[in-house]
């Protein structure tokens, strides 16, 4: 078993604002922590991989499918493998939460 704490990990620049960081990896899935700064857009992308997360922290705007969906503290979503979304913070605090993927993505190449 692997214990990983959130203040010890190393975090990546995904886009300006947002800040990634590999929490725990296994063979089918792995765990990434995220924090996205007020005004922070995460441009409209799609991966292979299933996504869910959860929100503790601030509220995040995701957009898919031209639909609007607002995710805060104790809200979690799914997003399916290939599904285009963007996410954007339009609050005036940091937006923080964690996301599981399958299959894992690699740390850092985050455009996956």
């Amino acid at each position: 078993m692997e214990r990983v704490s959130l203040s010890n990990l190393e975090t990546s620049e995904a886009a300006d604002g947002v800040q990634l960081a590999l929490m725990a990896g296994a063979d089918s899935m792995n765990v990434q922590h995220f924090e996205i700064e007020p005004g922070a857009v995460v441009d409209e992308h799609s991966h292979p991989h299933e996504q869910t997360g959860f929100i503790y922290e601030g509220e995040l705007v995701f957009i898919t499918d031209g639909e609007e969906i607002v995710c805060g503290p104790g809200d979690s979503y799914a997003i399916p493998g290939e599904q285009p979304h963007a996410a954007e913070n339009r609050g005036d605090e940091t937006v923080r939460g964690v996301d599981i993927f399958s299959p894992p993505r690699e740390n850092p190449s985050w455009e996956q």
